[in-house]
């Protein structure tokens, strides 16, 4: 189970540094940072998200579940408002590409991992 994790962690820390890679508002000083701010990430998504999700269940029904990037945004946004100068978005709306990015990375990442077993 904590190897389960740490794979988890760092297959979001590699997530991450491609998303900074690909977009221009959205930094990471480096890759032992990518792993500080995945593990905070998967702090919030543990605690916080679940709570936004519960408030706007009408508004992601309606999307289709298209709301669930704004939600995954936000604890980003979080998570570099906890990290600070090591992790930058600039904007909010980088910060809505870079979930959408991440996602999409993280779904591939665990497929071939998965695979790979």
């Amino acid at each position: 189970m904590f190897l389960k994790w740490v794979i988890s962690i760092l297959l979001n820390a590699v997530a991450l540094v491609v998303a900074a890679q690909l977009l221009d508002g959205f930094i990471i000083e480096s890759f032992g940072w990518a792993i500080l701010a995945s593990v905070v990430l998967g702090l919030f998504n543990t605690i916080v998200k679940p709570i936004l999700i519960m408030f706007t269940l009408p508004i992601t029904f309606i999307s289709l579940g298209l709301f669930l990037f704004v939600i995954n945004a936000t604890t980003l946004w979080f998570t570099q408002m906890v990290i600070k100068e090591e992790f930058v978005i600039d904007h909010f709306g980088t910060a809505v590409l870079a979930a959408v990015i991440i996602s999409v990375l993280n779904l591939i990442l665990n497929k071939l991992v998965k695979d790979a077993k």
